[in-house]
């Protein structure tokens, strides 16, 4: 595994870099009514997390925001790492664009109103599938 993002590789890097960590700083000092709504929304797409006082979910998330965005911004972190863990971020929210009632015109992938912010994270998924799949492809061809 190449240990250090190749030149290119850091403008997406850093985009989604700068989106994820400012998401996470936000959420480090949520106050209970901002952890109830974050909590809320989860839980309505992934009940298992229902399990989870909103509290402790959100100071989760926001410590794991941090961490990916840590992870994406510094270019030792290998791609392949960073690009996997970027992917299952994004997986998770368009999940949550996908099953959360109201996000979607009704019928259709299109977003609603209300979804139009998460839908946009599909940008997110391209970036971490491109690091993964350039990274697999290289190492195939070594």
């Amino acid at each position: 595994m190449r240990i250090f993002a190749r030149a290119h590789q850091l403008p997406p890097r850093l985009a989604a870099a700068a989106i994820i960590l400012d998401s996470g700083l936000g959420k480090a000092h949520a106050d209970e009514q901002g952890a109830a709504a974050t909590h809320g929304m989860a839980t309505t797409t992934y009940p298992f997390l229902g399990r989870m006082e909103p509290a402790a979910f959100v100071r989760l998330l926001s410590r794991s925001e941090i961490a990916l965005g840590v992870a994406l911004a510094a270019p030792f972190v290998p791609s392949l790492l960073a690009g996997a863990a970027l992917t299952g971020f994004a997986a998770g929210l368009l999940g949550l664009y996908l099953r959360t009632p109201g996000m979607r015109q009704e019928g259709s992938l299109r977003p609603a109103p209300q979804g139009l912010a998460v839908a946009k994270d599909v940008w997110l998924l391209g970036i971490g599938l491109g690091l993964v799949v350039e990274e697999l492809r290289e190492r195939d061809h070594h």
